[in-house]
């Protein structure tokens, strides 16, 4: 029989596949995207920041990379290279899950912000190095603050909706093992 911790992340990597596949789908769907309004937030990257800092377990490495390298070539952006950046920024702050459950949210969520904000400059700056055609930076810049702007309502969708919370300091598992 499965071990109960063992459901536990495979039944949270799943729902983060779930989750990642209907926002997918929905930026896939022809809505009215008017231009002069505001660009929509990347739900996705909020999602994967909120998760990687909540439950680190539930999403390594590999499944980022294969989910964003997915959105890479849907969204027809340069393979690979959101890919690495997000992943990056993720295993950033999945160095830092210990420091940030102990942190205020606000703090969390400048912390995010500081990433994040890296992550688009990175962007930016390697598209231009390489002459691609790419948006301006303040365009750039605006998308991200959008999503960071979208960011506290991801973390109270998660925590209230799917049960989703940081884990307690000194809390463990199952098996006796820290989180």
């Amino acid at each position: 029989m499965a071990e109960p911790i063992a459901i536990r992340v495979w039944s949270g990597r799943g729902l983060y596949l779930a989750i990642a596949a209907g926002v997918i789908f929905v930026r896939l769907l022809p809505l009215d995207s008017s231009p002069g309004e505001l660009p929509a937030p990347d739900l996705l990257l909020a999602v994967t920041a909120a998760w990687v800092l909540r439950r680190p377990a539930h999403v390594p490495v590999g499944l980022i990379a294969l989910v964003f390298l997915v959105c890479d070539m849907l969204f027809l952006r340069p393979p690979g290279l959101w890919t690495l950046l997000v992943v990056l920024a993720t295993e950033f702050l999945r160095a830092r899950e210990g420091l940030a459950r102990e942190l205020t949210f606000p703090l969390e969520w400048a912390l995010v912000a500081g990433v994040l904000i890296a992550a688009t400059l990175a962007e930016s700056v390697v598209l231009a190095l390489f002459l691609a055609p790419s948006a301006s930076i303040g365009v750039a810049l605006l998308h991200t603050l959008v999503t960071l702007l979208a960011y506290p309502a991801v973390v109270v969708a998660l925590r209230f909706g799917l049960g989703l919370r940081r884990a307690a300091p000194g809390e463990t598992d199952v098996l006796g093992k820290r989180l």
